[in-house]
């Protein structure tokens, strides 16, 4: 028999990368979201220092939280402050459906068909707004897909609606042990962001806790935790974000969010060579409905998280 030449499927090569990441990858306990005595404790506080100074000149409000997989040391900064969410749920909403629709390891190659009002209503459809994907329709897996890697908002609407709504991802957080991220609304009036909003919102700390469990824990079965990080590392939009302010030779999976006040978010798991994962979350919004999104402050915060924990 000769060799087979066909080419590997996407999911084979995502599950393949993100096998690769998770192989040392173990979940923090509970008990390491304490920051460290000695050397880390002081590394901490400058940290802290730093993310303030970072704050002030660029007069956004900005909340941090990660934590070292390997040591359990943290940093945190406005960690328990409620921000806008904005497309971070994405990942939350691609893990429900791994979890809860998929399984009997079929629901994900169903199709589904929308329509040109469905793109034009969520606004942002660079994959779901192809002429091909409208004639032919998407499947779950590839929605999913692509509400990550391209943060489609077609796409993650017509997750949510498989779902049952968006309060499906409220539940499913809580389900995680996430009494705070919360999800109320749809793409795209979930990014309205204005100050005080306590809908669409999560705290830096509650959804660092989410994605570890996620990516680095037992949340999903090792298939589901495979497919979604293989996701979150083919990830095509945090350039300016935390890929800027990492290590280049840092791997990266995460998901960014961005919204109305200059709210520009990004979170994530980073595999530093060597060494266990680092997982870590950036939240910033501005008083300003119109503000500029800054992603030079996510960037830096990010280096501030690297020099720290790295």
């Amino acid at each position: 028999m000769r060799p087979s030449t066909s080419r590997p499927s996407r999911r084979t090569l995502l599950t393949a990368t993100a096998g690769a990441a998770l192989a040392a990858a173990t979940l923090v306990p509970g008990t390491a979201h304490a920051s460290s005595a000695g050397r880390g404790h002081g590394a901490a506080s400058d940290a802290v220092r730093r993310l303030a100074g970072l704050e002030r000149a660029s007069g956004a409000r900005l909340g941090v939280y990660a934590y070292d997989s390997g040591s359990g040391r943290t940093v945190a900064y406005r960690a328990d402050e409620l921000f806008p969410m904005c497309s971070v749920f994405k990942t939350l909403s691609s893990a429900a459906v791994l979890r809860d629709l998929d399984r009997d390891g079929e629901f994900l190659s169903r199709r589904i068909f929308y329509t040109a009002k469905d793109v034009e209503r969520a606004g942002g459809a660079p994959e779901t707004g192809k002429e091909e994907n409208l004639a032919n329709g998407m499947t779950v897996e590839e929605l999913c897909e692509v509400s990550i890697t391209a943060s489609d908002n077609c796409a993650a609407n017509l997750v949510l609606r498989e779902l049952g709504g968006p309060t499906a991802v409220t539940r499913f957080a809580r389900s995680l042990g996430d009494r705070v991220t919360r999800l109320d609304r749809w793409e795209p009036e979930l990014n309205s962001a204005e100050p005080g909003r306590v809908t669409d919102t999560t705290s830096p700390r509650a959804i660092t806790g989410t994605y570890g469990r996620l990516v680095l824990g037992d949340a999903l079965n090792p298939r589901d935790r495979r497919l979604l990080t293989g996701w979150l590392l083919a990830n095509t939009t945090s350039g300016g974000r935390f890929r800027a302010g990492l290590p280049k030779e840092w791997t990266l999976g995460d998901k960014t969010g961005a919204g109305r006040h200059g709210t520009n978010n990004d979170a994530g798991v980073t595999w530093p060579p060597g060494r266990s994962p680092i997982v870590l979350t950036v939240l910033t919004t501005q008083p300003e409905e119109d503000a500029v999104r800054d992603d030079g402050l996510v960037a830096d915060a990010a280096r501030v998280l690297a020099e720290t924990l790295g």
